[in-house]
């Protein structure tokens, strides 16, 4: 009898056991299932839902942009699809890790890792004057959730200038620019020979890279007023470009005839106003230039070159890399109530005045001559210790009355040139840094200035204002 009990108890206990460890083999079995998936579950992670470009002007494409996609889970997850919603039609281009297309799928992604997106745009032409907004939607499938990431731009028509010369294409001006859209220059647009071009006011041009306008023998009458000023500037308007001097080259006047600007805010180029030389049958100014702003370029504010001529009133010229007025090779000047400044953001400034009668070409001085080299009721100042500088040659006429300015220079100086100038005192800018050039009531520039040199007498200031029988010197009176 105990032998039977026994053998039954063995073979239930060895039943047990053997039950036992088919249940763990099971559950072993079964798990090492489960880690043997190598997906995740997860959705992705975006460093933005939203990419938003700046204005830019049909058919000129924007800058680059990109965003972050992350997988935050520990294991790969695998992405079904990445879509441009608006296929090849859409005006967005996108590079996904490298890739170019409008569609991407089944895409391994390691855990705990990130991918760039990068998106750029080109709007084509629509014919209206107003802003337009455009968008369009990057779709992403990923274990069967969908996210989007946002794209919206701002576009805005233009009338485009183009010049391509080996193409035989080259854009001539003349009559009077429209208004109501901005106008966009390629390599160059020109006012020729004999032709003549007025510029409304609130007219704004914008220059691609190492555009200019140029005058080449004719006549450009540049007609801003206060409150509606003509504006120049390049045509990258995304807020990284405000202040990146040498977007393009500027208004280049060759030769021209009698020119006139008014109320020009000019800034971000290479030679902001280069007058060059002068036609024959001029008898006065190449260019009469007034209630002007010339900023931030990285070369000149103002360029005259080889006998050009010119009349400058109620004018801003700062923060220009080399020079704010550079003279060379002989040219005539009346400089009355402007602002010729340096405070140049560059590493490398030079005075913010340049006056030079010669060139070297080819290892021969080309010595010109300065009939009138006149700056009055002016200030020049900046960063530097002398902030106007001389360099002539001997052999021809050289003519100047420096007179009732405010000057930053090393050494004083009371004779027949420098004349009643105060030297060396703070004009008390209300803010160099944001190109705010009024001043304050503790300026020294407050009535040191001489209403009988102008000629004619200026009597009001870059803002309207009326000027004093004993006026400020520089473009603002207070």
């Amino acid at each position: 009898m105990r032998s039977i009990q026994h053998k039954i108890n063995y073979n239930l206990k060895y039943l047990f056991s053997a039950v036992f460890l088919l249940s763990i083999f099971t559950m072993t079995l079964t798990s090492s299932c489960k880690k043997n998936n190598p997906f995740g579950t997860e959705a992705l992670d975006f460093s933005s839902d939203t990419l938003v470009f700046d204005t830019v002007f049909t058919t000129i494409g924007t800058t680059t942009k990109n965003f972050k996609f992350y997988n935050k889970d520990i294991k790969r997850i695998n992405i079904s699809s990445i879509e441009l919603e608006g296929g090849t039609a859409s005006p967005f281009r996108i590079n996904v890790d490298g890739l170019s297309g409008t569609s991407f799928s089944d895409i391994e992604m390691e855990g705990k890792d990130s991918l760039f997106v990068f998106v750029e745009a080109t709007l084509s032409v629509n014919n209206q004057s107003l802003p337009m907004v455009v968008e369009d939607r990057i779709k992403f499938v990923t274990n069967g959730k969908t996210q989007y990431v946002q794209l919206v731009i701002w576009g805005q028509d233009a009338y485009f200038h183009y010049t391509n010369f080996e193409q035989n294409i080259v854009d001539t001006n003349e009559g009077t620019w429209p208004n109501d859209k901005p106008h966009v220059i390629y390599n160059y647009a020109f006012v020729d020979s004999a032709k003549t071009l007025n510029i409304q006011p609130n007219t704004k041009v914008y220059l691609h890279k190492n555009s200019m306008l140029q005058v080449y023998k004719g006549t450009l009458n540049i007609n801003g007023q206060f409150g509606s000023e003509v504006t120049f500037e390049g045509d990258r308007l995304e807020a990284d470009y405000d202040d990146v001097s040498g977007q393009y080259y500027g208004i280049y006047f060759n030769k021209a005839l009698p020119s006139t600007i008014n109320y020009l805010n000019l800034k971000n180029g290479t030679a902001g106003v280069h007058v060059f030389s002068e036609d024959p049958a001029n008898s006065g100014n190449t260019l009469e230039i007034r209630n002007s702003k010339i900023e931030n370029c990285a070369r000149y504010g103002l360029f005259i070159f080889d006998g050009a001529k010119v009349k400058a009133e109620n004018c801003v010229f700062a923060k220009n890399e080399f020079h704010s007025l550079f003279v060379l090779g002989g040219g005539d000047f009346d400089i009355n109530h402007c602002d010729l400044l340096g405070y140049s953001n560059a590493g490398n400034q030079t005075p913010a005045v340049g006056i030079s009668n010669y060139y070297v070409q080819n290892g021969t001085a080309f010595v010109g001559a300065i009939n009138q080299g006149k700056i009055v009721n002016s200030v020049i100042y900046g960063n530097e210790e002398r902030e106007i500088v001389f360099d002539t040659l001997s052999g021809n006429t050289l003519n100047f009355q420096i007179q009732n300015n405010l000057i930053k220079k090393a050494e004083t100086e009371n004779n027949s040139i420098f004349m009643n100038n105060v030297y060396n005192q703070d004009p008390v800018f209300i803010s160099i840094e944001e190109s705010n050039f009024d001043w304050y009531s503790t300026s020294p520039l407050k009535a040191i200035g001489n209403q009988s040199l102008g000629n004619p007498i200026v009597t009001i200031d870059i803002r309207q204002g009326n000027r004093g029988a004993t006026p400020d010197a520089g473009a603002y009176e207070n």
